[in-house]
């Protein structure tokens, strides 16, 4: 399924909006006292770590138009197609991939809520 090109400040607007969200959602897990997440932002780079040493980084990729997700369960790269973003090899969408990854690495389940 081939998806229409973003122009580049549409691919910026969406991606800076899934990291927004990834970091909202954590700060409220914090101050729900859920679970224990600290996040660090460096642009377009979002580094999440876990209570157990182990990080997930999401990390932009304008030149691409593509989000990767570096997690403990391996690397995946996602993009916009029809208003959601999936992996480029299997399909599966980003939040829910979060979620999965990010649930395995805090041994907690822990869902990331799409925009």
């Amino acid at each position: 399924m081939t998806a229409f090109p973003l122009s580049d400040l549409e691919y910026h607007q969406l991606a800076t909006r899934v990291l927004d969200v990834v970091e909202s959602q954590i700060d409220q897990w914090l101050d729900q006292d859920v679970v224990d997440i600290d996040t660090h932002r460096t642009g377009g780079l979002l580094e999440l770590s876990f209570e157990n040493g182990s990080k997930m980084v999401l990390n932009t990729q304008p030149p691409l138009q593509e989000i990767w997700l570096a997690a403990k369960g391996g690397g995946y790269h996602y993009r916009h197609e029809l208003g959601r973003w999936v992996d480029t090899r299997d399909g599966t969408e980003l939040f829910a991939s979060l979620s999965q990854h990010a649930s395995a690495q805090s041994g907690r389940s822990l869902i990331f809520q799409a925009p």
